[in-house]
């Protein structure tokens, strides 16, 4: 049963690239069903494979004697519990209270524990080296391949904006004038903060299987990989990239030459870093920089000569005293005059109308261009905004829904994202463990000296490196494509502390 577990969780793992197909969430798949598909055939997975698991009586016994685990479990049931009581009710100057469903809340609650479960199951099955390699290269493969092939035929979905990409990555170096989100590729998956998390996670394992198994395959799965992180035109995906691969060669040096536990392989060494050359040369002409570039022009345009739109909007707001006439004027003048501050259109029309709070977008259009152009900043205001208006404590521990705060806009900053919809705890009880379990690695790491493997260093990495995505590009956490790969490398990493501590 454990070997039919594991062939489980093995295929389960590698059909998550197929799961976050663009088509499963947009048109026609995703109204057939309440909810995705995506999420209900994890959501069956994960349930198989806790009923084989389970089916064996000695792991009930072993769950029953880990007294920490236990607690953390009821902790969770009793906190989903209260959670629910919480969010109830809410205080909103939108009439919709942003559309809250209970069920849909009870669904994000049992999704974020998924991958939570993978990592128990993970580690308790125990996967081979060998398995995990084969899991890492198909992962990579698939995501990286699809982006490369489709960019490469011009069939790719755009990273930015909808529809497809209109030149591949040749027309690049003839044609300055494309325009990043016609250059950006994501093949056909549904996220592109997502995929560009997941490429950056894998890359310190493709790199590890690189120089710790230097052959042609492997060459070429890497730039491929290198490739499509280049070709996603995220700054995560491209500036991961370069910092990563130097990261990853001051790893690999490390155990060569200071810990002594790494092959020594030249080939694969020149191979990374003609990788890293040609990643340096093509990047200018990518999709990464040329948004940069544009990004900056136009908030040097948001700053322009505001001076008219200033005195009308000073002329309206002395002419009316009642305040029904002010947020009139205000509403009116905000329809007319937001492109104008270069505010985000779907954040003041549909996000958090103007309609129903005139004054919050007037104390936006006083900001800098450059605090307007960011929309990380307008998001967390949105957010703080609600929360104000909501005014209670309870909030700041026990969220405000994840259903309402993506029905106003999710925000693009994990961890910071999750205390909003679940609260402090929440947060630490439901994204918290895979912080912990890569401390714990880190730990287990400096205090022993036989887990110090080139091995778990690179696991270590891949984990840091999605957790600082996570943090930097948010739409990981609470996606699941992305958060069961992760519990998937968190489970190999306790594997492999656990099997090296044995032989200190």
């Amino acid at each position: 049963m454990k070997e039919k577990c594991r062939t489980v969780i093995f295929y389960f793992i590698l059909i998550q690239p197929f799961l976050d197909l663009y088509w499963f969430y947009h048109g026609k798949l995703a109204q057939v069903l309440p909810f995705t598909l995506p999420t209900i055939i994890r959501i069956l997975a994960v349930f198989v494979i806790f009923c084989m698991f389970f089916s064996q009586k000695q792991n009930w016994q072993k769950l029953g004697r880990d007294k920490w685990l236990s607690a953390y479990l009821v902790l969770l049931v009793i906190y989903s519990l209260i959670h629910l009581w919480h969010v109830r009710t809410f205080n909103s100057l939108n009439p919709s209270g942003y559309n809250y469903s209970a069920v849909s809340e009870i669904f994000y609650l049992i999704r974020m524990f998924l991958p939570l479960a993978i990592i128990y199951f993970t580690k308790e099955i125990s996967f081979s080296q060998q398995q995990l390699k084969l899991v890492t290269e198909w992962l990579s493969g698939l995501f990286a391949g699809t982006i490369v092939i489709s960019n490469l035929f011009i069939i790719s979905l755009r990273s930015y904006e909808t529809g497809f990409i209109s030149a591949n990555i040749f027309e690049w170096f003839f044609n300055s004038n494309i325009g990043y989100s016609h250059m950006a590729s994501k093949g056909f998956f549904n996220f592109t903060n997502m995929v560009g998390a997941v490429l950056f996670m894998l890359l310190p394992m493709m790199l590890y299987y690189l120089l710790n198994d230097f052959d042609w395959k492997i060459t070429t799965l890497t730039v491929i990989h290198a490739l499509a992180m280049i070709e996603l035109g995220t700054k995560v995906a491209a500036l991961g990239l370069i910092g990563g691969i130097i990261a990853c060669l001051i790893i690999y040096l490390v155990h060569c030459y200071l810990l002594h536990n790494a092959k020594k392989n030249g080939k694969a060494v020149i191979a990374a870093i003609l990788i890293e050359i040609a990643s340096l040369a093509i990047l200018p002409f990518g999709p990464a920089i040329q948004r940069y570039n544009y990004e900056i022009k136009l908030a040097q345009q948001s700053d322009h000569d505001l001076s008219q739109e200033k005195y009308e909007l000073n002329r309206g707001l002395l002419r009316y005293s009642n305040d029904q006439q002010r947020d009139e004027f205000l509403r009116s003048y905000i329809k007319e005059n937001y492109y104008a501050y270069a505010l985000n259109k779907k954040f003041v029309f549909k996000s958090y109308s103007y309609q129903y709070d005139p004054e919050f977008w007037l104390e936006i259009m006083k900001e800098p261009g450059e605090m307007r152009m960011q929309n990380r900043h307008l998001e967390k205001a949105m957010l703080d905004r609600v929360v104000q208006t909501n005014n209670n404590h309870l909030d700041k521990y026990l969220g405000i829904s994840f259903t309402r705060q993506t029905n106003i806009f999710n925000l693009e900053r994990d961890f910071i994202s999750q205390v909003y919809s679940l609260g402090w705890i929440g947060m630490l009880l439901f994204v918290g463990p895979y912080v912990a379990i890569a401390l714990y690695g880190i730990i287990e790491w400096l205090r022993i000296k036989s887990a110090r493997t080139y091995l778990v260093s690179s696991l270590l990495l891949a984990i840091i490196f999605i957790l600082f995505a996570a943090y930097y590009s948010g739409n990981v956490m609470d996606f699941l494509t992305a958060s069961l790969i992760l519990g998937f490398v968190e489970g190999n990493l306790l594997i492999q502390i656990k099997k090296n501590k044995k032989t200190a």
